[in-house]
């Protein structure tokens, strides 16, 4: 029987972001984006501006991306500790970042159609109030830019871009989506207004469509292959290989890295070598790269050596 205790020999799975201060501003931004929304989406049918309508939809979508992030937070804290995860709760986040990537990408879609069909048949548009709505979105989303940018600029900048939160990532993509879109129908409204072109309020709906589907697509490559346990960029994985073979008696036969969390990777290296020594000389080894969270060695004796010997 063993006399020592085992606790020594575990750690923790903890690998999710702890960002109170996203999750509370992400909260903020709920409540006026919902706001915004039926104010515009009330306004665009009113008035028959596709641009604006197209702008309280695009909000719509952000209220129930907000509110995902704001549930990646809350699950990633409650369940951190759940034995059901094998490597913890550090991939909600970056879950969140994709449910939003796709809303994204279905606003982007909806837009298009729309602003399709209202360039096949056009409406008369009320430019006066729709152009007022417009800017007051406008200032609706500057001032929610400003309060997700603060946090999403510092992690960046403390992470140097290794350990993204995704989620808070994500909501700061759906403020610039409905900033720019706000951009674009005020742009197209008074156009409109000085010049009788009608059509520019669904061509500018196309142009807002086509820069978030491409937001979109960049969110769903970022954090597509993290959720399916992508390799790691290459100039890690050759660290992690550079590091093993630092000592010359060493030959990596077999090295898998992956995402365990935003910040945090597992790696599992099987190498061969002909003096074997204990795991932890191994795993020093690799004490100077960043995030190697969860660490797994398999020592093989080189067959020559066993040929040698006998």
């Amino acid at each position: 029987m063993h006399s020592h205790r085992l606790e020594e020999f575990t750690h923790s799975h903890d690998y999710a972001r702890d960002n109170a201060q996203g999750e509370a501003r992400t909260r903020r931004v709920i409540w006026l984006t919902a706001a915004m929304m039926l104010v515009e989406i009330v306004a665009g049918t009113a008035y028959a501006s596709m641009a604006l309508l197209a702008d309280g939809w695009h909000m719509a979508t952000h209220v129930a991306a907000f509110g995902i992030a704001l549930f990646a937070y809350r699950y990633a804290r409650a369940h951190a500790g759940d034995p059901r995860y094998s490597y913890g709760t550090g991939k909600v986040g970056v879950l969140g970042g994709f449910a939003s990537a796709v809303a994204l990408g279905v606003v982007a879609m909806m837009m298009a159609l729309e602003s399709a069909l209202r360039l096949i048949e056009p409406q008369a548009v009320r430019f006066d109030e729709a152009l007022a709505v417009a800017v007051l979105g406008l200032l609706v989303n500057l001032a929610s830019g400003w309060m997700l940018r603060d946090t999403h600029a510092h992690d960046h900048d403390h992470d140097h871009g290794h350990a993204q939160d995704h989620n808070l990532r994500a909501a700061y993509l759906h403020v610039l989506a409905d900033a720019l879109t706000s951009v674009f129908a005020i742009a197209a409204l008074v156009a409109g207004r000085f010049t009788g072109w009608v059509w520019l309020d669904p061509a500018m709906g196309l142009l807002g469509a086509v820069v978030i589907a491409r937001w979109s697509w960049g969110l769903v490559r970022e954090t597509g292959p993290i959720l399916l346990d992508g390799a790691v960029d290459a100039s890690t994985t050759g660290a992690v290989r550079a590091a093993i073979e630092a000592d010359a008696d060493n030959k990596v036969a077999d090295l898998h890295l992956w995402h365990v969390g935003p910040a945090h990777y597992a790696v599992t290296v099987a190498l061969v070598t002909h003096q074997p020594r204990e795991p932890a000389y191994y795993k020093s080894l690799l004490e100077g790269i960043p995030g190697l969270a969860h660490v797994i060695v398999e020592v093989n004796l080189c067959p020559e050596h066993d040929a040698g010997a006998a």
